[in-house]
């Protein structure tokens, strides 16, 4: 890609923590970050935010009465974009936001619609208040900032697409910089009865309950984690970049159902070569995979690099046997990962994975995101 894009800042919250010298530390830690909780009646395995951070999340609410009647997934965003915002200096008050989320308000529309069911009657926050749009809408209130703000939804991939879009707004001339990232507050108990219905969800005991990039997996292993992410974009010369993206790659592939992928990832290889067009395949030091837990999803993404990278692999890795996955956040937190890896110059294996290849340098890494829908998107990012 001509003319990288900077990374001005990344701030997320998520199971490991806010600031980034916690989560670095927390990524050094062998541990996972899961707990076993009961949501209507139901004991399962989730990523839930630290205690600190629910504080903080408690507390958006009382500092603005306008926030009370907000679902999580917007006070989330709020709370990453202000740590993105935290001492950039941008004066641009027409910067765009473009914060997405797979589903949206899940624990207002489920609160919401009981009460509908009971009643007959609807609230008059329940409108507003689910409305997807509402996420870069209050984000945009919170950081006192006029450009263009918009949300989407592309399922598991949505925060990546989300720094897709921006991408085209900044290259486009429309736009001088760029909030773009993902919110997700999956916790409830439809959602994770969905998850539990497709049958890919953790159910077993164990010291690693969710096994991504574990091959030899007989059981669909994916947990559910809470958080947010966003990333500020500039075309504009940044001085002190935390990283650069030099290539996107995007693609979807045929269905046979609506959360099928193929065997061998197509929807992945084609994102991986567009995001590498015009670097020779052996300069990518690592790929950070999408890796969700489940046998199929894991196994597709494998074969892709493969089918890409031939029999000379780069280092292979993920967070999400740590994390969770956090739908529309998980590819902005996959991002920062990569972006940590690159500062410390220091590469994070999965310590039950049979992927153990370690890279002789970190200045190329891909990073893949998919969803339902058969659609992926890989970025690749670099230092300045």
């Amino acid at each position: 890609m001509k003319n990288p894009v900077a990374i001005a800042s990344i701030g997320t919250i998520s199971t490991l923590g806010k600031t980034s010298e916690e989560i670095w530390k927390n990524y050094l830690s062998e541990d996972h970050f899961f707990q076993k909780k009961d949501i209507e009646g139901a004991t399962s395995w989730m990523g839930k935010l630290p205690e600190n951070i629910q504080k903080e999340v408690a507390s958006l609410r009382s500092e603005n009465s306008k926030y009370r009647h907000l679902d999580e997934s917007v006070l989330f965003a709020i709370l990453a974009g202000r740590a993105a915002f935290k001492n950039l200096n941008i004066s641009d008050k027409d910067a765009g936001i473009n914060i997405g989320s797979s589903r949206g308000a899940t624990g207002l529309f489920e609160k919401y619609y009981s009460e509908y069911l009971k009643t007959g009657k609807s609230s008059i926050y329940s409108s507003p208040s689910t409305t997807l749009g509402n996420i870069s809408s209050w984000v945009a209130q919170d950081l006192e900032l006029e450009g263009p703000e918009f949300s989407h939804s592309v399922t598991c991939s949505t925060g990546m697409h989300s720094i897709l879009n921006a991408i085209a707004w900044l290259k486009s001339g429309m736009a001088k910089s760029f909030l773009a990232g993902g919110s997700e507050a999956p916790l409830t108990g439809f959602t994770l009865a969905q998850m539990k219905a497709m049958k890919i969800y953790a159910s077993e005991n164990i010291d690693f309950p969710c096994r991504s990039l574990d091959m030899d997996k007989t059981r669909n292993s994916m947990i559910l984690g809470e958080g947010a992410g966003v990333v500020a974009l500039s075309l504009e010369n940044e001085e002190t970049p935390i990283a650069v993206i030099k290539g996107i790659g995007f693609a979807n592939e045929t269905l046979k159902h609506g959360a099928s992928l193929s065997k061998d990832g197509k929807c992945l290889q084609k994102s991986m070569e567009m995001a590498m067009q015009g670097l020779d395949k052996q300069d990518i030091d690592a790929v950070v995979m999408h890796a969700p837990g489940t046998i199929g999803g894991d196994l597709s993404e494998v074969n892709a690099v493969k089918s890409v990278f031939q029999d000379k692999l780069p280092a292979i890795t993920s967070n999400k046997w740590k994390t969770g996955h956090s739908f529309a956040a998980s590819g902005i937190l996959s991002l920062q990962m990569a972006i940590l890896m690159l500062q410390h110059q220091q590469f994070l294996p999965v310590p039950f994975s049979e992927f153990k290849q370690e890279p002789d340098k970190l200045e190329n890494i891909l990073v893949n995101s998919v969803g339902f829908g058969g659609n992926a998107v890989s970025l690749l990012i670099g230092k300045k």
